[in-house]
């Protein structure tokens, strides 16, 4: 009896976390739509429903994550910082840090050194975004991370590491790094080790062993992160986009399912978007978006059904999907496509926009996110565009809270996250929580 009460207890936090928490990169499977009804601040600034902000130990573009009160964020120091004066990468650490939701007091945070030799961040294209890149996923229990060549560490809640597992020591052909974030389906923990061993893997989560391994050099190029679709009563897919290609597994098997050509880009930056059957894909340059029927009847020589396709491309930001229209943001260009039919509805530039500069351009990697109708926008400067979008995809406002040091640009490329009515966004050098107590 004290065995199953505790079962129980268990199931049911694990479910109440599930209920009101963002537990992985852009929230439930990866949609980028938040599942609790807590009203979310439209307005704010330094002064303004700023709940807290706290200081991080190093910059890094994983996206913050919240399990429940805690919130988790990855970040990387000793190397490839503006602190860097020696430029020695046996100084490079990596840091999963946990926040407690309403004050923003650090909980615990755990030290994983560098597994060498790592891609130079002087040498190759890892400058763009660092070497925490990869967003922590939880299934409400314990919380998982993935730091490329140094491999998938499982912690606990509290913070004891429970196991390693390392999953390729490879590098890109441009050296980019990889930044896919894990995901998790059942008790299969998914990683894309695209640089590190051009695979797709899933672990065994309680414990990291091997379940399945695919591997392919058509990984080279790919940056986004994997979904869950839906197919039937019985079935779901493991979705993914990589360059030129989507491909569809089981997951639990690692089987190949279907595959559909057509994205023209060289590079899969976004993430897919799942919902009805469909995929939804949207590519960088030179490709588009396009919308894919996923068939009950397994095929994997054939191609899937192409519904539609647009010449509207995304660059870093994954679209979002709202009642039935696409939501995509490109360089500083929101516009509206229709799911059903691939017709953009609607072209909105994004007024007043700031651009962070350097040798790579303005890198807006964060997406949009969406709360009861309103779209939440940050770009790399720390403006979140908020629109209404039952109202005529009305811009309600532009907030900016940056707290730069004297003679820095501080730099937000994470995801925010919504959770309790609260708004969380990471920089490269605070966690800030918006939330509005009155």
């Amino acid at each position: 009896m004290r065995f199953l009460c505790l079962t129980a207890a268990i199931i049911l936090c694990s479910a109440g976390h599930a209920a009101d928490s963002w537990m992985q990169f852009r929230g439930p499977n990866g949609s980028g739509i938040s599942n609790n009804t807590a009203p979310v601040p439209i307005h704010w600034s330094k002064t303004q429903n700023l709940a807290w902000k706290s200081e991080l130990p190093g910059p890094g573009a994983s996206s913050p994550i919240t399990v429940g009160q805690r919130v988790f964020v990855t970040c990387y120091s000793g190397y490839g910082t503006p602190d860097d004066a020696k430029r020695d990468i046996s100084k490079l650490t990596r840091h999963l840090c946990c926040y407690e939701l309403n004050t923003g007091a650090l909980l615990w945070h755990q030290d994983i050194e560098a597994m060498l030799p790592e891609d130079s961040y002087y040498e190759s294209g890892v400058s763009s975004h660092g070497y925490a890149s990869h967003t922590p996923v939880s299934e409400g229990e314990n919380v998982y991370v993935f730091f490329g060549k140094s491999g998938v560490i499982a912690f606990d809640l509290e913070g004891q590491r429970l196991w390693s597992k390392n999953v390729g020591n490879g590098s890109d052909p441009p050296k980019w790094g990889s930044a896919s974030s894990p995901i998790i389906y059942k008790d299969v923990l998914v990683i894309t080790a695209a640089a590190e061993s051009q695979s797709i893997i899933g672990l065994d989560k309680a414990t990291g062993n091997v379940l399945w391994k695919h591997e392919s050099s058509s990984l080279d190029g790919m940056w986004g992160t994997p979904a869950i679709l839906g197919v039937s009563e019985d079935r779901d897919d493991l979705v993914m986009m990589i360059a030129g290609e989507l491909w569809g597994f089981n997951p639990i098997t690692g089987e190949r399912l279907w595959y559909r050509q057509g994205i023209g880009s060289k590079q899969a930056y976004t993430s897919v978007l799942c919902g009805n059957s469909q995929v939804f894909a949207s590519s960088g340059a030179g490709g588009g978006t396009l919308c894919v029927k996923i068939d009950q009847q397994v095929n994997p020589t054939e191609p899937s059904k192409l519904v539609w396709q647009s010449p509207i491309n995304a660059t870093y930001a994954t679209p979002v999907m709202y009642r039935n229209a696409i939501y995509l943001i490109s360089r500083n260009i929101l516009s509206v496509l229709d799911a059903g039919s691939g017709e953009r509805l609607r072209q909105i530039r994004l007024r007043g926009a700031k651009e962070t500069g350097g040798p790579f351009g303005s890198l807006d990697y964060a997406s949009p996110v969406c709360h009861e109708g309103l779209l939440y926008y940050l770009n790399a400067r720390g403006q979140v565009y908020v629109f209404d979008l039952d109202n005529d995809v009305k811009q309600l406002a532009v907030n900016e809270i940056t707290n730069s040091k004297a003679g820095e640009k501080e730099i937000f490329w994470g995801t925010p996250a919504i959770t309790k009515g609260r708004l969380i966004l990471r920089s490269n050098q605070y966690l800030y929580c918006i939330h509005d107590a009155s």
